[in-house]
């Protein structure tokens, strides 16, 4: 007889351990298997610590602006020790012909910034008189239409630091449906802002959140809980009898409600007889080049900064890492994390270590003062990559939902499932753990405007 239990989670990353948690906060005595194919838990979040430095292989923090993984911390007591660093404290900077300039992060901003002329800046305002289109565009083509082009070099910075995308290949109503939305209700992106900043509380811009050991320490809490079986890849699934059977390469496991917790290809491998319009999305990886120097870098104040590919910079940009978070460096030095590959890009990621390190040191200092050569130097190649949501991706999407709502307990999430960053994770988590309590099926909750932070 197979195995039973009553749920079983595919996927020990972020967002599987996820849903395991909020399933256990409502009802510890629930019977929750979890299935992971790796050694380890958290997929793509996972910290490097060597000689001092803590880098990131992943995602190096998320906004503290979400209600669901605000209450995860809250319930884990992670919160009690989250380093925060706010956006209202810091800046972020574009490179803009050769050299790093300051990008705005209020409307107000806008109109003193060198990045747009003075009829670009006007432009904006444009927006006010175009009427939504209603067909798939690309974020290139909706910016351009809505805003004018000059703001394109801001929109390839924000896609650059999000995705590693291509503007000109990621859906608008893939990548920001909340602001999609809101447009076509109110005739303009700035009409309906005007209109929400009415209701509106004070304003105030979120904080960059992460932990003394890193994000992997938000893994390795997450991950004490739950009963995970590792080294345990699922083959297929299959439903007979009212009830879900999980098979791996040794066992076959069953239960009545099955999560899927994996990334979108992933998922879609297994789930590939119920015809899903593709078999695959485009992916973009990207490596990590972390480089430590002595207090002699005179590294700017501020997050980092994104290069728009017509710099034609060689890395997509860097995070000032010992400005961001305390710890990530020995008393005397200073960490940058350089960003390189993405979707434009892969070949680079065939280069060696040695020339990776040469060709960023290269790139960094004719951006920033480095009088001196790094001291510590590591590439970090993440086995993963990011799901990238291009023209097409919204049928993908309504694919899913269909067949959740056909499919009785099964529930799709995981890493480019409704977005790829840490807190689309954790509150798809939250909505897939508070339906299978209440029952509620598979209605989906209506997008959310989400301003866009560089």
């Amino acid at each position: 007889m197979p195995e039973t239990h009553e749920i079983i989670i595919v996927g020990a990353g972020l967002s599987g351990l996820s849903v395991a948690h909020f399933l256990r906060h409502s009802t510890p005595d629930m019977d929750i298997l979890v299935l992971e194919q790796d050694g380890r838990p958290g997929g793509a979040v996972r910290s490097f610590a060597d000689q001092g430095y803590l880098a990131e292989w992943g995602p190096h923090g998320f906004l503290d602006n979400n209600p669901a993984s605000r209450a995860l911390l809250s319930e884990t007591g992670l919160d009690r020790i989250a380093q925060k660093a706010p956006l209202g404290s810091f800046v972020r900077f574009v490179c803009h012909k050769g050299r790093l300039v300051q990008l705005p992060q209020k409307p107000p901003a806008l109109l003193a910034t060198p990045l747009l002329s003075p009829l670009g800046k006007l432009r904006l305002l444009g927006d006010l008189f175009k009427k939504p289109r209603t067909e798939e565009q690309s974020v290139g083509q909706w910016a351009a239409y809505r805003f004018g082009s000059e703001i394109l070099p801001l929109v390839d910075a924000a896609i650059t630091g999000t995705f590693a995308g291509d503007y000109e290949r990621l859906s608008i109503d893939a990548v920001m449906p909340g602001v999609r939305a809101l447009e076509k209700e109110a005739g303009s992106v700035l009409k309906g802002l005007l209109k929400k900043k009415k209701g509106a509380g004070t304003g105030m811009l979120p904080a960059m959140t992460s932990f003394p050991l890193g994000m992997e320490q938000l893994i390795t809490t997450l991950a004490a809980a739950p009963n995970i079986r590792y080294h345990s890849p699922v083959r297929s699934i299959s439903r007979e009898n009212n009830a879900w059977n999980i098979h791996t390469e040794t066992e076959t496991c069953r239960a009545a409600t099955v999560i899927l917790a994996l990334p979108v290809n992933r998922a879609l491998g297994l789930l590939a007889d119920h015809t899903p319009p593709v078999a695959a999305i485009p992916t973009a990886r990207i490596a990590t080049v972390a480089l430590g120097f002595t207090d002699k870098a005179q590294v700017p104040f501020g997050f980092g900064y994104l290069a728009p590919e017509r710099e034609n910079r060689f890395a997509m940009g860097a995070l000032f890492s010992t400005h961001m978070f305390p710890g990530r460096a020995p008393k005397g030095s200073v960490l940058l994390e350089a960003l390189v590959g993405g979707r434009r890009h892969p070949e680079r990621l065939e280069l060696s270590d040695e020339e990776l390190i040469s060709r960023i040191y290269d790139d960094l200092r004719k951006l920033i003062p480095l009088p001196e050569p790094p001291c510590f130097s590591r590439v970090l190649r993440g086995d993963g990559s990011i799901p990238q949501l291009e023209m097409g991706y919204p049928a993908l999407l309504s694919w899913k939902e269909s067949l959740e709502q056909r499919m009785d307990g099964l529930h799709i999430c995981g890493f480019g499932w409704e977005g790829i960053g840490m807190n689309d994770m954790m509150k798809t988590a939250k909505t897939v753990a508070d339906r299978i309590l209440l029952r509620a099926g598979g209605e989906r909750q209506k997008p959310e405007v989400r301003p866009v932070y560089f």
